[in-house]
């Protein structure tokens, strides 16, 4: 008998449902969402360039691996547990920014202990860090397109919440070693993984816009690139991906081909989200029939 009179057996029956019920909300929230599509949007998908599906998939999967390179090296994760980051991705960009770490964390404290919070803290921070300084980089250069767009406008007081991530960048720089509780080796890892995790996502989505519409003029892809990163550094919405297609189609018109492609990709990645969500419920139901254990990494030391 464990503490409070929780026996692992009972443990586990409460982990798994609330597994199942965070994989059926997010299937409901997903299906509502994905029941927004317009035929111009479905015509679109279906005329893309057959190659574009790979590469989404690949651009897809960056976050959850740069994830696993991480915590591969920090809690020794097989990789089984690449699950569990698949959920942490949709989890975040289907409910709230940041809600994926809360589900990371208490998964984590179960298979690996208590050094979870300071590692998935310190893993937040630097890509938060590198994600800000790549948007300012963006912003500046696109700075007269945008006031062009009146994008400030358009996006209104969401903006302002922008400034909270941005604060906490100036002050990780200001504080640095005050704020990080891994080791300098580790932190340089995290950085490195989470810098070419940009670097690649990046190229692969002006990639798959290339593909989609070559007539169109890279200086409009950096733009909305900037547009892009900035809406993800808001902490107040969900499903960015969206609101990014649905903010195009405001900015540059609904018979605009550049706004129709960005919410084609919305809806694509949408169907992304719930094939993975479907597919680790199916695969967590057939390990709990046959019996397996629940993943338990060996933690290794940063």
């Amino acid at each position: 008998m464990t503490q409070a009179g929780i026996t692992p057996r009972k443990a586990s029956l409460w982990w798994n449902l609330l597994g199942v019920a965070v994989s059926a909300g997010l299937v409901v929230a997903i299906i509502l969402q994905l029941g927004g599509a317009t035929s111009a949007v479905l015509k679109t998908i279906s005329g893309l360039p057959p190659l574009v599906w790979p590469m989404l998939v690949l651009l897809y999967l960056t976050q959850p691996l740069c994830d696993y390179a991480v915590f591969r090296r920090l809690w020794n994760l097989p990789l089984a547990g690449i699950g569990a980051l698949l959920r942490k991705t949709v989890i975040n960009e289907v409910v709230l920014g940041y809600s994926g770490e809360a589900y990371l964390y208490v998964w984590a404290r179960r298979v690996v202990g208590e050094g979870a919070f300071a590692a998935i803290k310190d893993v937040n921070i630097i890509s938060a860090l590198l994600s800000n300084l790549l948007t300012l980089a963006l912003a500046a250069i696109s700075i007269t397109q945008l006031q062009k767009l009146d994008f400030a406008h358009r996006v209104g007081p969401a903006l302002w919440s922008g400034l909270i991530p941005l604060t906490i960048s100036m002050g990780v720089l200001l504080f640095g070693r005050r704020v990080f509780s891994l080791s300098r080796a580790a932190l340089a890892h995290i950085s490195l993984a989470h810098g070419i995790r940009l670097v690649v996502s990046t190229a692969l989505l002006v990639l798959i816009w290339r593909m989609a519409l070559p007539e169109v003029a890279l200086g409009l892809w950096v733009v909305l690139l900037a547009i892009r990163y900035l809406i993800s550094r808001l902490p107040v919405i969900s499903n960015k991906d969206l609101v990014f297609g649905n903010l195009m189609l405001l900015l540059l018109g609904a018979d605009s081909t550049v706004a129709v492609l960005q919410a084609a990709l919305a809806l694509m990645t949408l169907g992304l989200h719930l094939a993975v969500i479907v597919g680790l419920g199916a695969a967590d139901l057939v390990r709990r029939l046959r019996g397996v254990k629940p993943l338990a990494p060996a933690r290794r030391s940063a």
